[in-house]
């Protein structure tokens, strides 16, 4: 037995002794057989650590930079592995280590008899570091989650991986593990029913550290995007739960004591758009009104939301007021190759201005990078983000995800570079050979970011004001204001006014507070979001010019180079000295960009790293004749 279970029993044990003194009195030796029973129960119980990887900060979803004007250290917390947590017996103890708002404490792993650990491709850097660890300690490590699923055949030091959706395999497997007959891979099994599925262990998290919860109320899409794995893993039959189980959850929040925001993390949340206004809005509306709209929910959509306006209100009167949307793009025939069929079926534009005026924000993914895509893609792009008033874009290179029917194009095309990272946003990398010119896919990305959250922020402040009157003229839910928004006003006050953007930050609150004073609430919010974009985009550009240095630097080494291969060994001898100089250039260069990568956020850091890495050992390949023709003429 170890020490931990020893100090449990002996405090519990005190804690039996305490409130059953007339018991013992009475019968003791039936209460000695109650407390062998009990400390049996306690040796035979099995510990659970939960490990959720971090999550790169460099992302649109992030939202780190936001987080701190909050006070909150992470923006969701991690619904999978409280999902998976209601399925353990009770007689499991469960313990839930979030990376992204605390550190990893071995001792947690020592105590811990198996360590279930989930993650999303973008977090493959930190689940790899977590097995690791597991590893070294000899813990049993139970892996499952995205990742894992796609890419199975490449994950080391895992003992289990139990993939895709696992809510019919888990409870066997826990059986299996219990009766020492568990097998290494357990494979994605029947897709489960939703309205079967139980209410996650929320008492596990520290809500205090996040600035949302999270629920799902379906799973699948019922469209069939070229560049989406979520149709393929999910299914095109979307998946419900019951309205009596999406209120269960709100409950079990509730009772917790969770006031704010709610994100339904649905793929597409109208994916079965019946079943959503007549099973479940009606009952949303009733909870939020019994509990006094307490919760302000967001999620996910397809654009053809929009065409039905008795939907859209009946979202409004539950108390959703953001909802993301995969746009893509502007170009007909992008959305054409991608079979982005949905959004060809309606004016784009027009939708977008009607969610708005139903009280709802649009938020929106953007995609450069289809093989379709010509030079004037980039313009187009930041023109429709601008004039529809869309604050908060998430623009991305397209990336070939596994599991997706880009990715099997690709291969057998002959085009796939690497394994994606599962960032597509804020990175100027592709994982693809794409037909637009590489430097000019690049360049023109680097222009849209630039330009939609540059360095004043103007068009991003602009486009704010924009949605906010549209949303200040239509009936909107209503929320009240709490003391912690009030503190964020005074933190974003303090800091916002002095940052480089500050003049456009301090124009914008003052005309919201004039012409939008209702929304002047959301106008702050915007404001402290609009400084994460800002951050995360600056990082990304001074990556981009250490890249580019990189780049400079290694074709002048190389200009040099061949200046000197031609040379015979006696005129290496008249050189030598020109050429120990350049032996030690080609040094001082590469020490240089050490410093420039090691000065960038550490989440910018490994691609650069990857490049430079690759950059210096071709130098090497190429400096070697001359380091060696030194040598022997030394």
């Amino acid at each position: 037995m170890r020490i931990e279970e020893v100090l449990q029993i002996i405090v519990l044990f005190n804690s039996f002794i305490s409130d059953c003194k007339s018991f013992v009195n009475s019968k003791p030796s039936l209460y000695f057989l109650h407390i062998v029973f009990y400390i049996q129960q306690m040796i035979n119980k099995k510990n659970i650590l939960l490990i959720y990887p971090e999550v790169p900060q460099n992302t649109y979803w992030s939202f780190q930079y936001a987080l701190q004007f909050t006070g909150k250290k992470s923006a969701m917390p991690p619904l999978g592995l409280i999902t998976i947590a209601s399925y353990f017996p009770d007689d499991y103890r469960l313990k839930l280590v979030d990376l992204n708002i605390e550190s990893l404490d071995e001792a947690d792993v020592l105590w811990a008899d198996h360590v279930y650990v989930s993650a999303m491709i973008v977090q493959k850097a930190s689940f790899k570091k977590v097995v690791a660890t597991c590893n070294r300690l000899n813990t049993t490590v139970v892996a499952g989650g995205p990742y894992p699923t796609s890419s199975r055949e490449k994950i080391k030091g895992v003992d289990h991986l139990v993939l895709g959706e696992v809510e019919n395999t888990l409870p066997d497997f826990i059986a299996a593990m219990e009766d020492g007959t568990a097998e290494r891979v357990y494979p994605p099994a029947d897709k489960p029913a939703m309205a079967d599925a139980r209410v996650p262990r929320f008492d596990l998290l520290d809500m205090g550290a996040y600035a949302s919860m999270s629920i799902q109320y379906s799973r699948g899409c019922p469209f069939k995007c070229e560049f989406c794995d979520i149709w393929s893993v999910y299914g095109n039959r979307p998946r419900l739960k019951s309205a009596t189980g999406v209120t269960a959850e709100l409950d079990a929040l509730f009772e917790l004591g969770w006031e704010g925001p709610v994100f339904m993390v649905d793929d597409n949340f109208i994916g079965n758009k019946k079943r959503v206004k007549t099973d479940l809005l009606p009952p949303l509306i009733d909870w939020q009104r019994s509990h006094g709209f307490v919760f302000r929910f967001f999620t996910e959509a397809s654009i053809n939301m929009a065409d039905d306006v008795d939907l859209l209100a009946a979202m409004r009167n539950a108390g959703f007021d953001e909802v993301f949307i995969g746009i893509e793009t502007p170009s007909v025939e992008g959305l054409r190759e991608t079979g982005k069929k949905q959004n060809l079926k309606l004016d784009m534009a027009a939708a977008v201005k009607t969610i708005q005026r139903h009280g709802m924000e649009v938020m929106a993914g953007f995609i450069v990078g289809f093989d379709s895509d010509t030079d004037d893609i980039f313009d187009r792009q930041v023109a429709f983000i601008q004039e529809t008033g869309i604050p908060q874009a998430m623009v991305g290179l397209l990336t070939a995800l596994p599991g997706t029917q880009l990715y099997r194009r690709l291969e057998t095309q002959g085009r796939l570079l690497h394994a994606p990272d599962g960032n597509n946003t804020h990175a100027n990398a592709i994982n693809f050979v794409p037909r637009m010119d590489e430097a000019v896919l690049k360049s023109g990305y680097n222009r849209i970011l630039s330009t939609i959250y540059d360095r004043r922020l103007k068009n991003y402040f602009s486009r704010c004001s924009r949605l906010l009157d549209t949303l200040g003229r239509t009936h909107r839910f209503g929320r009240e204001v709490h003391f912690q928004e009030i503190k964020v006003l005074f933190k974003s006050l303090l800091r916002q006014t002095v940052a480089p953007y500050g003049y456009q930050y301090v124009k914008f609150l003052l005309r919201n507070l004039i012409r939008n004073r209702e929304m002047f609430a959301e106008a702050v919010k915007l404001s402290v979001v609009g400084h994460h974009y800002y951050a995360i985009t600056r990082e990304m550009m001074k990556a981009e010019r250490v890249s580019s240095y990189l780049d400079e630097k290694y074709a002048y080494l190389c200009r040099r180079i061949e200046a000197y291969s031609t040379l015979t060994r006696d005129r290496y001898l008249e050189k030598r000295t020109d050429i120990a100089r350049l032996l030690k250039q080609k040094q001082r260069i590469l020490n240089k960009v050490q410093l420039k990568i090691d000065s960038l956020h550490v989440d910018f850091r490994r691609d650069l790293a990857r490049k430079s890495a690759a950059l210096s050992n071709k130098l090497q390949d190429l400096f070697e004749p001359l380091e060696r023709t030194t040598i022997e003429s030394g």
